[in-house]
């Protein structure tokens, strides 16, 4: 599906079903150097199971046209702009790493539109480190690499039949960082995260319920850096899940079904 916001030409996956804005609609927001394709099992099994589903292209990566957002802020602008061009009154927003970041905020400035909050692989302050940053700006193919050792607690999941997840990401990256021509998408988005201050007055502003799938070995944000996001949430009265589940931090890929059961039942 193709929604134009501000002029652009936005891509949003719909898990092989009709958009019904009637429906209870669920957006799913990628991290740094990712696509829609990360949610492919989430996405579409909600799709399936009675929601509308937006796994998105952020602007300027891969299918999405427009300018890729500079700072986590821009993004959240972005959400609201998607929300009102599609016709959505309210959704749930599901966002991974960076995504989980413009979800928070999205969440926090729109406030009543937005049902559920699921943030998948967060942490605040998310970091990255000037090794990390600097390679992506000046040997990003390095950087790839780096994050994909990183992000992966196996290089094949159990679940997964054989499926070669360190491989598949590599190659991901590759794709996107690709995809346009003009920015250095790794960069900026990791760039983004390093600079986002508004973690905890983000989580005091919510209103809707917040689900935190946390990876038991995830290196790039471990469990225990989203303590402040969760004691914030629970200090400012909101409904709050957390649920541990086991790899890593692509938790989409290497734990696909623990993964969706948690936001299934969670949305429910």
């Amino acid at each position: 599906m193709r929604i134009q916001v501000q002029g652009a030409d936005i891509y949003a996956y719909t898990g092989g079903k009709a958009f019904d804005a009637a429906k209870p609609t669920a957006i799913f927001i990628h991290g740094v150097l990712c696509d829609h394709s990360v949610w492919a099992l989430q996405s579409r099994y909600m799709a399936n199971h009675g929601w509308n589903v937006l796994a998105l292209d952020l602007p300027g990566h891969c299918k999405s046209g427009g300018t890729p957002p500079r700072s986590v802020e821009d993004a959240a602008t972005f959400i609201g702009q998607l929300m009102d061009a599609a016709g959505l009154q309210q959704a749930a927003l599901v966002g991974h790493s960076w995504g989980s970041l413009i979800a928070m905020e999205a969440a926090a400035r729109l406030q009543d539109r937005i049902s559920h909050l699921v943030l998948v692989g967060t942490a605040f302050p998310m970091k990255v480190a000037p090794a990390l940053l600097d390679s992506a700006l000046n040997t990003p193919e390095k950087a790839i690499a780096m994050v994909n050792t990183f992000s992966r607690a196996t290089l094949s999941p159990p679940n997964g039949a054989g499926s070669w997840v360190f491989g598949a990401g590599m190659a991901l990256g590759r794709r996107v960082l690709a995809s346009n021509a003009d920015v250095n998408l790794l960069h900026a988005g990791f760039t983004a995260c390093d600079s986002y201050a508004g973690g905890e007055a983000a989580m005091g502003a919510i209103t809707a319920p917040v689900l935190f799938v946390l990876g038991e070995q995830d290196q790039m944000t471990p469990p225990k850096a989203a303590k402040g996001l969760v004691d914030a949430a629970k200090a400012a009265g909101k409904t709050v899940k957390v649920q541990t589940i086991p790899n890593g931090h692509n938790q989409m890929t290497e734990s696909p079904d623990p993964t969706l059961f948690a936001i299934r039942d969670f949305l429910k």
